[in-house]
């Protein structure tokens, strides 16, 4: 299996520094600074980029666990949110919430949420992130 990987350069202090993170790919470089991961200033940060590795590892593991099943999506349409917060030991992601929508033909609601259950515990990412609460809620929409 392949090995992927990313980089991250940071100049200057902490709250007035900035940095670029980027995608060995070359898909995805974007800039960093305090102020985009803990205020709303532009950029990205850590936790946008972790919240996209799950939303596209679960898409991606639900699809497979349906396959098996003889159930094709048309659509899976994930999003995540990950939990930034500051506690007494320092700053932890808390939390990870991911809210799916699936088109899928011929599938009943029970045996949908199953397979988003167990996309949610077996996604690689998921299981990365085994330390952090992860929510889900998943929708059955268009079911033929």
């Amino acid at each position: 299996m392949p090995v992927r990987s990313a980089s991250a350069r940071w100049e200057g202090s902490l709250k007035e520094g900035s940095g670029t993170m980027k995608m060995q790919s070359g898909a995805y470089e974007g800039k960093y600074s305090f102020g985009s991961r803990f205020e709303q200033n532009p950029g990205t940060n850590p936790e946008e980029l972790i919240a996209a590795a799950h939303a596209g590892c679960f898409s991606m593991a639900l699809t497979a666990g349906l396959g098996k099943e003889g159930f094709n999506p048309q659509s899976v349409s994930t999003s995540a949110k990950c939990h930034l917060e500051k506690g007494d030991a320092g700053f932890s992601i808390t939390r990870i919430e991911l809210s799916t929508e699936a088109v899928v033909p011929g599938i009943d609601d029970a045996t949908f949420q199953q397979h988003a259950k167990d996309a949610k515990e077996n996604c690689p990412v998921s299981k990365a992130l085994a330390g952090v609460e992860i929510s889900l809620e998943a929708k059955l929409a268009g079911a033929g």
